[in-house]
């Protein structure tokens, strides 16, 4: 997986989108709370790993992977942990800054996660695991689009930007028009439009997270059984009964 873009909406708001490309026979359970480590988490959760590779946590913080660092890598047959369970901890951590650059990432398979906070203000960050090292950065409050490094070649990177590109030219940001894009950019390229389909791999599902205020709302489309599922998580009354 996957495709991700993210909008800053004013100096507090922002929308991120992701469509989750995956083997079709993979399931993943449709986003819901729980309570882990007396932190309140909603995510759609992956019943393989009991992680997740997207959620928001009463942190004020958004956590969502892509596989794969900068470049395609060998996998290895096992791994200590998985993405989707170092996904869950970003999730829970205090301080996420100090706390990333402590983690322990031996073992893990490579990945790009992008991080949204909000604790004090709104930040972005990208932090990628190439395998060796870790890169963690704090990104300008712009409009970006990522593909993952082990489905998508450079060139095809670089054609996804331009549909990107062509898109922000059209001025429109609203969330319906985001989703849009995430459902039509690329048109029938079903090798690599931003909705897949190469058969043992697809896009089988696409999470929108809209921040408004003190309200995150979470729409989670699957495309396997064409089902829209919404949560809100507000924190304004989390906060109340925190």
């Amino acid at each position: 997986m996957c495709t991700v873009s993210l909008f800053p909406v004013n100096a507090t708001d922002f929308i991120l989108t992701s469509n989750r490309d995956e083997s079709p026979d993979r399931p993943a359970v449709n986003p819901s709370f729980s309570s882990v480590e007396n932190t309140k988490i909603l995510f759609p959760k992956d019943p393989l790993s009991g992680g997740t590779w997207i959620g928001v946590s009463e942190k004020k913080r958004l956590v969502c992977v892509l596989n794969g660092g900068f470049a395609l890598h060998e996998r290895k047959a096992t791994y200590r942990k998985s993405r989707g369970l170092v996904a869950k901890d970003l999730m829970l951590m205090e301080y996420v800054v100090e706390d990333v650059e402590n983690y322990n990432f031996k073992d893990i398979e490579p990945f790009t996660i992008v991080i949204v906070d909000w604790k004090t203000h709104l930040q972005f960050f990208e932090l990628v695991w190439d395998g060796e090292e870790r890169h963690f950065e704090k990104l300008p409050l712009k409009p970006r689009i990522w593909s993952s490094s082990t489905l998508y070649t450079e060139a095809m990177k670089k054609e996804r930007q331009c549909w990107f590109h062509d898109f922000l030219s059209e001025g429109d940001r609203r969330a319906g028009q985001i989703l849009k894009f995430h459902k039509t950019a690329g048109g029938t390229n079903r090798d690599y439009g931003v909705i897949m389909d190469r058969g043992f791999v697809k896009t089988t599902s696409i999470t929108q997270i809209e921040k408004k205020n003190d309200k995150v709302n979470m729409r989670y489309e699957s495309l396997e059984n064409e089902m829209i599922s919404e949560e809100v998580f507000d924190f304004q009354k989390s906060a109340m009964h925190g």
